[in-house]
């Protein structure tokens, strides 16, 4: 029996790059809908939009899962269809950025069927503009810290 995928839709912002930033996140399945995010005092955009990857994997319950995940980002959504992820683990990420956030994604992501796509920002694609939304709200009222960031651990 097949099922329907997750879709999610991820965003992340960062003001000032670095900058106080955050994540938006809205996940989908069937009528289900489900939307998240989260701030930080100090962070980068690009640690933004993997972290929203990441933290949304990490809702699921269940890993043998068909997921669609629709996003922005050309850096998250490249390292993994196009092989670049890979190839930074065979070279053991050397001179890397956000290594901890890829090793905690290729983590969250055994036994998921994933399939990225990158969709272009700020076009009007509904989800994505309410990703941004959540991010950019979220980044404005900094709760968390990231602390490999700030303590210049894989930034």
């Amino acid at each position: 029996m097949t099922t329907a995928p997750i879709i999610i839709h991820t965003d992340g912002a960062a003001t000032g790059n670095p900058g106080p930033g955050g994540y938006g996140i809205v996940m989908q399945y069937g009528q289900h809908r489900k939307e998240l995010s989260k701030g930080f005092r100090l962070t980068t955009n690009n640690r933004m939009e993997l972290l929203a990857v990441v933290d949304a994997l990490k809702e699921l319950k269940r890993r043998d899962l068909d997921v669609l995940i629709y996003t922005d980002s050309q850096y998250v959504a490249h390292a993994v269809e196009k092989g670049w992820l890979l190839n930074w683990m065979k070279k053991g990420f050397r001179n890397k950025k956000n290594v901890d956030l890829w090793r905690d994604y290729i983590e969250v992501s055994k036994g998921l069927h994933l399939k990225f796509i990158w969709i272009k920002g700020h076009a009007g694609h509904i989800e994505n503009e309410r990703c941004d939304q959540l991010a950019v709200q979220a980044s404005m009222s900094p709760k968390h810290i990231d602390l490999a960031y700030e303590n210049g651990i894989n930034g």
